[in-house]
């Protein structure tokens, strides 16, 4: 896997927890991937060209084991799906599954996300961006490391069209209120539950493994989504 570039930059999409791969995920990543992954490179995505469509395009950024996002695939049909994620092990375990499905609505990037969105996302080009459950760096002095900050936001907003919607999820309360604070200092997004309220799940997103996982052990969930006015 190539390394990111910029290693100076401040604001990273992932910890790098790479694991090990399964028989299953090896053998999807050589069989799947020249037909639903796409390369990082610095060329502008066309994705009509890419769905040989014209459809809605949702992107997720960190899908895991990209078992939601799939669903999310399956069940909207009419929508086209981008997930982005360095772990091979999950890159691998979605090709897996985008093969089984049988659909041809949802493509893999095996790279860092502010890369993709800084050298391959057009502007005003999503519909949709969906952050759940980013790495919470739950310690107080790990805070600065956290993805949702202010430049971050503004790099989302320039990528989504007017009326597209920024989607975050988090098991963290304490984040949870930090994107609350930082979302609403950027007057070109509102929030579409009220200004510092959260959102019902249900109907929204299919929980994802690791949500059950927290859920069993009593953590709770908070869902914000907020709508680009300008």
């Amino acid at each position: 896997m190539e390394k990111p570039e910029h290693p100076h930059r401040p604001v990273r999409s992932f910890v790098l927890r790479q694991g090990r791969l399964t028989p299953a995920q090896q053998r999807a990543l050589d069989s799947h991937w020249q037909k639903y992954a796409l390369d990082f490179s610095e060329a502008l995505l066309d994705f009509p060209a890419i769905f040989q469509r014209t459809a809605p395009v949702t992107l997720e950024i960190g899908f895991g084991n990209g078992e939601s996002l799939l669903e999310q695939a399956v069940n909207h049909p009419e929508r086209n799906f981008l997930g982005i994620e360095v772990h091979t092990p999950g890159v691998g375990h979605l090709l897996h599954g985008i093969d089984q499905a049988g659909i041809n609505n949802l493509r893999v990037i095996r790279h860092d996300a502010v890369d993709v969105l800084d050298k391959q996302i057009p502007k005003n080009s999503l519909d949709r961006v969906q952050l759940f459950f980013p790495d919470p760096w739950h310690k107080k002095r790990h805070h600065k490391r956290r993805i949702l900050k202010d430049d971050f936001v503004e790099v989302i907003r320039r990528h989504l069209h007017i009326d597209g919607q920024f989607h975050m999820a988090t098991d963290w309360q304490n984040y949870a209120e930090q994107m609350l604070e930082v979302m609403a200092q950027n007057p070109h997004f509102f929030n579409i539950a009220g200004e510092a309220h959260f959102v019902a799940a249900e109907g929204l997103r299919p929980q994802t493994k690791f949500e059950r996982r927290g859920l069993k052990l009593g953590h709770g969930v908070w869902d914000m989504v907020y709508q680009r006015k300008d």
